[in-house]
């Protein structure tokens, strides 16, 4: 009985996993409107269905593309900052990723083609708060680990300094979708002034 159960469980995941596979390359091609839950169903060789057996509806289906999305660009983020060098060796590992990753033109459509559907779902306004929330505290949690690390005093609050990073991401992002030649050596030049200050060690040997 427990197998069955758990090969019950194993379809259903593996239902999921296809459904989200194929929703996001739909999303990312298509766009958010374009894309139906029949459309993405027939694609995947589901009936309509089994899309509503995993997701309450389109909404919760597109959130839960973005959130792999978003997952992937954090872990991306926090594996150039987990380099085993100082920190300018951290922040261009950081500017690298930022030049492969940052302005695909699908995923900054979708972004903002969802984000205006905001306007009229409260669901979705609020699901994108918190979701913009926990990546920014992610990234806080991100910086504090690297002032400590790093040894540095730096005058703004490393709460601010994620929101900024989080801004400048997202803008750079938009405008790189348009402009892939924007130097994207910017993100690292801001990331510096964010992390700007004087090592512990050096503020104590001068005192």
């Amino acid at each position: 009985m427990s197998r069955v159960v758990g090969s019950r469980a194993e379809r259903q995941a593996q239902t999921r996993e296809k459904l989200l596979t194929v929703a996001r390359e739909m999303f990312l091609s298509d766009g958010y409107a374009a894309t139906s839950l029949d459309k993405v169903a027939e694609a995947a060789g589901y009936s309509k269905g089994a899309v509503y057996s995993n997701f309450d509806g389109k909404d919760e289906l597109c959130l839960a593309v973005l959130d792999a999305i978003h997952a992937e660009q954090l872990d991306g983020i926090i594996e150039a900052f987990s380099e085993e060098t100082d920190i300018n060796g951290r922040i261009a590992a950081f500017t690298r990723w930022g030049r492969k990753h940052l302005g695909d033109p699908g995923v900054t459509a979708l972004e903002a083609e969802f984000g205006a559907a905001a306007r009229g779902s409260a669901y979705v306004a609020a699901q994108l708060r918190d979701r913009r929330r926990q990546i920014t505290e992610e990234l806080s949690r991100l910086l504090r680990s690297v002032i400590d690390d790093s040894g540095l005093d730096v005058a703004l609050d490393p709460d601010k300094s994620a929101v900024a990073l989080l801004s400048l991401g997202i803008g750079i992002g938009a405008l790189r979708a348009f402009d892939p030649r924007l130097d994207i050596d910017i993100i690292g030049e801001a990331m510096r002034a964010l992390l700007r200050g004087v090592t512990r060690d050096a503020r104590v040997g001068t005192g």
